[in-house]
C-alpha cells in the first residue's frame, strides 16, 4: 500500500497564503510525476498543478501566477505554495503520484482541507 502523506491545509483569509506538503516513499517519488488536485463540494476533482521527475511544471489556468509547485528530491516531498488565495480556492486538496507506461498507475493522498474565508 503506497502512502502519500499530506499536511498544511487550514483556514486562511482571502489574500493569504498556505503551503501544502506531500511526502511519498522514495521508490515512488523518484519515478513518478507528482501533482495536486482539488475537489470542491458538488464539483469534480480537478488538476491544480503537476511536476514531472524532471521538474517540468503545469498549472491550471485558475491558479497560474498564484500557486507554485516544487519538489525536494532529498526529502521525497512535493510542495504547493499557494498565495493570493481566493474563496473559490476552497476545496479538499489531494496529492497525486502518477506514471504512464502502457497504462496509468496513480496513487492518492487522503486529502487536506483548504478553506479561504473571512
Amino acid at each position: 500500500q503506497v502512502q502519500l502523506v499530506e499536511s498544511g491545509g487550514g483556514l486562511v483569509q482571502p489574500g493569504g497564503s498556505l503551503r501544502l506538503s506531500c511526502a511519498a516513499p522514495r521508490s515512488i517519488f523518484s519515478r513518478y510525476a507528482m501533482g495536486w488536485y482539488r475537489q470542491a463540494p458538488g464539483k469534480q476533482r480537478e488538476l491544480v498543478a503537476q511536476i514531472t521527475t524532471g521538474s517540468i511544471t503545469d498549472y491550471a489556468d485558475s491558479v497560474k501566477g498564484r500557486f507554485t509547485i516544487s519538489r525536494d528530491n532529498a526529502q521525497n516531498t512535493v510542495y504547493l505554495q499557494m498565495n493570493s488565495l481566493k474563496p473559490e480556492d476552497t476545496a479538499v486538496y489531494y496529492c497525486n503520484a502518477n506514471q504512464f507506461i502502457l497504462t496509468l498507475i496513480q496513487y492518492w493522498g487522503q486529502g487536506t482541507q483548504v478553506t479561504v474565508s473571512s
